[in-house]
């Protein structure tokens, strides 16, 4: 009776794959002031999908979206 022994190999390393977060590099985001879009004002309502969304602007100057 004989008997054989089956032998797995492994990579040494995994394959590198791209963080899945990751933009390329060409793509480029709109930008837009907060002072240009609240146009003076301290609270701006944003329509999405059928629901609204407020932005604010708090006394200390920080920005706060609320649905």
């Amino acid at each position: 009776m004989s008997t054989s022994t089956l032998t797995l190999s492994r990579p040494s390393q995994p394959p590198m794959l791209p963080p899945v977060d990751a933009a390329p590099a060409t793509a480029s985001v709109r930008r837009i002031s907060s002072q240009r879009l609240l146009a003076g004002e301290r609270e701006l309502v944003i329509q999405h999908l059928g629901s609204e969304y407020h932005l604010r602007l708090t006394r200390n100057g920080k920005l706060i979206l609320t649905k």
